[in-house]
């Protein structure tokens, strides 16, 4: 079964502190289709941050595609739902594709805020654990956890020639 996340990119507030600028200086704005603030807030504004500081580590050109490849890298088969209004966004969203985050990546993005996973995660678990009702309903075999995907960098066809 594979995970097909839509809003990966927070309806377009994965941003920096610079790209919000020249959006409110030049007046373009961002998508006010479910809200008429387009603007980050604090908490987004602390993803962003620390996205911008993994980005910097692994010399990724966008934040963008760090959050698209940290989607990635919490399970195996994702696929993100993701959009754009213009060229420059598809390129940036490839980017993703060829990025390799550590666990330590993870675990720092992790620890920028609270994350509840909501129902049923919060009901059965993670996986790691067998639930009650699980245990409960018979013979139990434990497989190891799917390691994700990682990135790549891709070659083009005259490259591998």
């Amino acid at each position: 079964m594979a995970l097909a996340p839509w809003g990966v990119l927070a309806a377009g507030k994965i941003r920096s502190d610079e790209e919000e600028e020249r959006r409110r200086s030049t007046g373009e704005g961002g998508r006010t289709m479910l809200s008429a603030d387009w603007e980050r807030t604090e908490s987004e504004k602390k993803v962003c941050d620390a996205l911008e500081v993994v980005a910097k580590q692994i010399g990724a050109k966008e934040i963008t595609s760090v959050a698209i490849a940290y989607v990635m890298h919490k399970t195996r088969f994702v696929f993100p739902l993701i959009g754009g209004r213009k060229v420059e966004h598809l390129l940036r969203n490839i980017e993703a594709l060829e990025l390799s985050l550590t666990s330590e990546h993870l675990k720092y993005l992790d620890s920028v805020l609270p994350f509840d996973v909501g129902f049923p995660q919060t009901f059965f678990g993670d996986g790691t654990e067998c639930d009650v009702i699980t245990y409960a309903s018979g013979h139990r075999e434990k497989w190891p956890v799917a390691q994700p995907l990682t990135g790549r960098k891709l070659q083009v066809a005259s490259e591998q020639e």
